[in-house]
């Protein structure tokens, strides 16, 4: 089941792993060399597939249908060549988002300044749309471990305000060794963010992840992040560099598999933020716990964070009494679907999806302008290519 559910998800390596587990148990089931076979092809890993063909021929009751179609499938393989050691893709998204409090308007609508209350009149609904482009290349690096290299833009237009009229551009570079049950993830990234009316915002994050299977139903992961962001301060932004910011996170979490239709996860993590003008510095204490079905129709997610931050210095340009202290809980459910499912001839690869999203945010605070509820949904459509199949 937990094989199943890795496969349909395209978590190739854990299927893989499970299933070559189950055949060292259970070395005359034909069944599970077939499965383990056709999830071989898929993950594009010739030389398994070839010696496992081997295997199963040798198999003493195996049929003349069964014989035929390995031999097919090793023809095909052979026919291949040998595995390419260089992959590359390209991917296209378009996205909409509508938000129902864009500014996080306080419940009241009022707000805090200097110790006076004022109107907090900020416009509420606004729509921001979005399309961005990738290209990824990664390069195999013995059985175990590949490099990835990420180049991708996005741009960015919103109806009413202007703050999300930008244009990004992105690099990322990955790492991923499997080392027994660990799978190791170091990454660097590197961003430039150029807005229409803002200060152009370069930033860069690194840090690793890793993820240990314990068994087929039970695995734990944890991470480091260190991010560096910075602000380019001109004459018309002479306080853009207040809000340069170095960050670092830490996150650990387990995930447990029911069977092949649900699985969930629950992760904490902790933050330290620490900005040039210290009233921007604080510290963040996380809690997340998420559900997934992998159903027919459907992959569908539902999750929840809880969120728990401390700023380290008063404000006074708010309110020179209160240190300030939010508790936000954020609520989401997300379902995503292959374009293919409903017109096969359009997407018969099923690599066009099709991703709607709600989320609704909850935030407490002990300072007026940061007490708020905030609704948002989403739609986005992701379309991948494999340009050297």
């Amino acid at each position: 089941k937990y094989a199943r559910q890795q496969g349909k998800m395209g978590n190739y390596k854990q299927t893989i792993a499970t299933l070559e587990r189950l055949v060292i148990l259970y070395p005359d089931n034909a069944d599970l060399k077939f499965y383990l076979l056709s999830i071989l092809v898929k993950a594009d890993t010739p030389d398994k597939a070839l010696g496992l063909i081997e295997e199963i021929k040798l198999i003493p009751d195996l049929s003349s249908e069964d014989l035929a179609s390995v031999n097919e499938i090793e023809m095909d393989l052979k026919d291949r060549g040998k595995p390419k050691l260089w992959s590359f893709y390209a991917d296209l998204g378009l996205g909409g988002l509508f938000n129902q409090n864009v500014n996080s308007v306080s419940k009241t609508r009022t707000k805090q300044s200097s110790g006076s209350i004022d109107d907090f009149n900020s416009p509420m609904f606004d729509n921001v749309y979005s399309g961005s482009m990738g290209f990824t290349v990664i390069r195999s690096i013995g059985e175990a471990s590949s490099m990835m290299i990420n180049l991708s833009g996005t741009g960015s237009r919103q109806d009413v305000e202007t703050t999300d009229n930008y244009e990004s551009k992105g690099l990322t570079l990955a790492y991923d060794t499997s080392i027994g049950n660990h799978l190791v993830s170091p990454y660097f990234m590197l961003n430039k963010t150029t807005y229409e009316t803002d200060a152009t915002n370069i930033a860069f994050m690194t840090g690793f992840g890793n993820y240990y299977t314990i068994n087929d139903s039970h695995a734990l992961n944890y991470g480091y992040s260190y991010s560096d962001s910075k602000n380019n301060q001109n004459t018309g932004h002479l306080a853009a560099a207040d809000t340069n910011t170095i960050s670092q996170s830490i996150t650990t979490g387990y995930d447990f598999t029911l069977n092949e239709t649900i699985s969930t996860s629950v992760g904490l993590g902790y933050g330290d933020s620490n900005a040039k003008d210290d009233t921007n510095d604080y510290e963040n204490y996380d809690l997340d716990l998420r559900v997934n079905f992998s159903l027919p129709f459907a992959y569908i997610s539902i999750g929840n964070l809880t969120s728990l931050i401390d700023y380290s210095k008063i404000d006074t340009s708010v309110n020179s009494q209160l240190l300030r202290s939010d508790l936000t809980n954020t609520s989401d459910i997300m379902i995503t679907k292959a374009i293919g499912d409903f017109f096969p001839s359009i997407d018969p690869d099923r690599s066009y999806f099709i991703t709607l999203s709600y989320e609704k945010v909850m935030s407490e605070s002990n300072i007026l302008n940061y007490d708020y509820i905030g609704d948002s949904f989403s739609i986005g459509f992701n379309k991948a290519v494999h340009l050297n199949k």
